[in-house]
C-alpha cells in the first residue's frame, strides 16, 4: 500500500493536480478556522483584548464603533484585520505545503539512492559455470 501510494504521489498528471486542489481548498479552510477561532483570540487577548477580524481603517467621513456600522454606512473601510489573519493562515498554508513537499522530495530521494540489485544470470551463464565448476572439480 505505501508503495503504491508512493507511485501515486510521484505521477504529474491532471488527475493529480486536481486531487491536490480539492485537498487544497478543504485545508486552506481548516486553517482559515483554525487562525480565525484558535489562533488569533488568544493572542489578541494578549494584545489587550484585540479582536483582528474587527480592524479597519475608516476612510470615509464621520467614526464609527465597528466594522459592521461602518459597512452597513457604506463607509470605505481598509480591513487590516481580515488582512492579517489572511497573512497568518498563508504562512501556515506555505508551511505546510514546505513540509509535504521536503518529505515528498526525501522519499523520492531514497528511492533514487536505493541500489538495484545485481540482474541475474542468464540460463547460458548458469550453464558455463556449471561446466566450469565441474572442470575444477576434475
Amino acid at each position: 500500500m505505501l508503495n503504491e501510494f508512493k507511485k501515486f504521489a510521484m505521477r504529474g498528471n491532471v488527475m493529480d493536480m486536481a486531487v491536490g486542489i480539492i485537498i487544497g481548498g478543504a485545508f486552506g479552510k481548516i486553517v482559515s478556522s483554525f487562525v480565525q477561532g484558535v489562533l488569533m483570540p488568544p493572542i489578541g487577548m494578549l494584545l489587550g483584548g484585540v479582536d483582528f477580524s474587527q480592524l479597519y481603517l475608516n476612510l470615509g467621513e464621520g467614526a464609527f464603533e465597528t466594522l459592521a456600522a461602518a459597512e452597513e454606512a457604506g463607509a470605505p473601510v481598509i480591513k487590516y484585520g481580515a488582512f492579517m489573519q489572511s497573512v497568518v493562515d498563508f504562512i501556515i498554508i506555505a508551511f505546510a505545503v514546505f513540509m509535504m513537499v521536503r518529505t515528498m522530495n526525501n522519499l523520492k530521494k531514497k528511492e533514487e539512492e536505493a541500489p538495484k540489485p545485481p540482474p541475474e544470470p542468464s540460463n547460458e551463464e548458469k550453464l558455463l559455470t556449471e561446466i566450469r565448476d565441474a572442470l575444477k572439480s576434475r
